[in-house]
């Protein structure tokens, strides 16, 4: 039995918390170059500006945007790991201590209701798997507003078929136009119920720009629905051109035999998440 002492969990959340505000990950650099070398004009250029910053923000140690967001974690316990205290309460201090040692903008409203602020940027979304072996992996996915407001979920029916998924996720895009900031890469849960489909969307936006689904029918729609919507000249921020999303991934899970959950969640060309595996 592995034991993990809680200041160690909060060290490193900490540690990614800031990493993840202010260095891209190197497979979402690659594919937005790839992009503006695609691209000509304002769309180019705009996609030069978004670069720039990036290599601005990881040089000088500073966030790639304003809005930090709101922290969600998600954690994958094994069986042979003991944690000796309380793993929230660590993650937590983890995000209270990143927020405020890396001068990151304090975004979570205490009740949304009354709209106080935390200070801190807690409590993070924090989602727990168990699973085999002696290994804690911790990713880490803050996530803005301007992306999230613009994320639906939509209940369809089995007759909707892939052709009413595929027109869901394309008037989704086109309803958000620039206010997700595109490039976009597009989570997409399909299945379960109505608050699996949202989890699968959102653990979605953590795979790599590169992979595809394991699913052959999965990754036969990312294809389409990538090919599709980089055909609706939304483009980046909005401003038209051949590159609405950077990728499409969809997660998939078994369903109700009268029901089709479908969620769209949007995640900006950021795409900010971080993992470590203790």
């Amino acid at each position: 039995m592995k034991t993990i002492k809680p200041e160690i969990i909060t060290r490193e959340v900490e540690r990614l918390s800031i990493e993840a505000a202010t260095f891209i990950e190197p497979d979402v650099l690659n594919s937005l170059i790839k992009a503006r070398d695609n691209e000509k004009g304002l769309s180019k250029s705009i996609l030069e500006q978004i670069i720039e910053n990036d290599e601005i923000a990881k040089n000088e140690f500073v966030p790639m945007c304003q809005d930090t967001g709101i922290m969600i974690v998600f954690v994958e316990i094994g069986n042979e790991v003991f944690i000796d205290g309380d793993i929230n309460d660590a993650i937590n201090q983890g995000v209270r201590n990143g927020y405020i040692n890396g001068y990151l903008r304090k975004s979570v409203v205490k009740s949304p209701l009354d709209r106080i602020n935390t200070n801190d940027n807690t409590p993070a979304i924090i989602h727990i798997k168990h699973t085999l072996g002696d290994k804690l992996k911790i990713t880490v996915c803050p996530k803005g507003a301007g992306s999230e407001n613009m994320s639906k979920v939509k209940m369809l029916v089995p007759a909707d078929g892939i052709e009413g998924i595929k027109k869901f996720v394309k008037e989704t895009i086109l309803e958000a136009g620039g206010r997700a900031c595109p490039p976009l890469v597009i989570g997409i849960g399909i299945g379960g119920n109505l608050e699996k489909a949202c989890l699968l969307a959102k653990e979605a936006l953590l795979r790599d720009i590169d992979d595809e689904s394991e699913d052959l029918s999965a990754s036969k729609l990312e294809k389409e629905l990538l090919k599709e919507i980089n055909e609706l000249n939304v483009g980046p921020m909005g401003l038209g051109g051949k590159t609405t999303a950077l990728a499409v991934k969809i997660n998939l899970y078994p369903c109700h035999i009268a029901s089709l959950p479908v969620c769209v969640n949007l995640q900006c060309h950021a795409a900010r998440h971080k993992k470590v595996i203790l």
